[in-house]
């Protein structure tokens, strides 16, 4: 399994508009963060997406994705979703509609903020994407792979984290209910929400990401929906070993 960071950042993304702040400022390009998703490429050749937010555009050509089998959608927040109408090119390049994956509330999201794409009497063409939809309501198989969804809290709205083998991927995470535990176990790598230094209502601080990282036990942690307020390298320097902060590009091999 190979997972490619396509962006680390928060909804703001860094740097952030009018901020002149070190990091927004930093030379170091692993202070740049588009906002927050991962591609996946599986043990069988299937190309994943996690999320797909409003820099997808410029993510795929950063990273040269030419190629997306399905979209997993954590949850419908706009960092998330409005990349969606940019999946019309692989429509195109592919000759199919996009297969896109979501609890309930989710696509509910999708249906009401696309709803141009959802309607009916909508003309079919290039000018709107092709999407089908599946409600993920358990364990479920693309291709060889499978994923099991991993019940989270963002505030007080539960969504979705994942994992497909020994990856388990938990953005915009304040709290994991104790049934999901279990399903964390025997991780070679976690990523894991860490907004910033101070507590935060619907995100994880950098120190309750240490402390949740501890409990699981992966073998690596690598943060990310990070602001502009963890610098990479001076945070880096700074945390327990196997931990780091995730970076845009980044390319992890399992």
């Amino acid at each position: 399994m190979r997972i490619t960071f396509l962006g680390t950042g928060t909804s703001h993304g860094v740097p952030m508009i009018g901020c002149d702040c070190g990091t927004c400022r930093s030379p170091d390009p692993r202070d740049k963060r588009w906002r927050a998703s991962v591609h996946v490429e599986t043990d069988d050749g299937q190309s994943l997406l996690v999320d797909a937010g409003p820099d997808i555009r410029a993510q795929s050509l950063a990273f040269g994705l030419r190629r997306v089998d399905a979209i997993i959608f954590t949850h419908g927040h706009a960092d998330h979703i409005m990349g969606l109408d940019d999946i019309r090119r692989f429509n195109v390049l592919q000759q199919r509609p996009m297969p896109c994956f979501g609890d309930e509330a989710t696509l509910h999201d999708l249906r009401r903020t696309f709803f141009y794409v959802f309607d009916p009497d909508a003309p079919r063409g290039g000018g709107l994407p092709q999407i089908d939809l599946f409600r993920i309501a358990g364990s479920f198989c693309i291709g060889r792979q499978e994923i099991t969804p991993v019940p989270i809290f963002h505030g007080k709205r539960p969504i979705l984290g994942l994992r497909l083998g020994k990856f388990a991927y938990l953005t915009d995470c304040s709290r994991i209910p104790e049934e999901s535990w279990p399903l964390l176990g025997g991780l070679d790598l976690l990523v894991l929400d860490a907004l910033r230094e101070t507590p935060h209502p619907t995100h994880f601080s950098l120190s309750e990401a240490i402390e949740v990282s501890a409990r699981i036990g992966a073998r690596r942690t690598c943060f990310t929906h990070m602001c502009h307020n963890l610098r990479h390298a001076d945070t880096c320097a700074r945390l327990p070993g196997g931990i780091e902060l995730a970076y845009d590009g980044l390319v992890v091999e399992l």
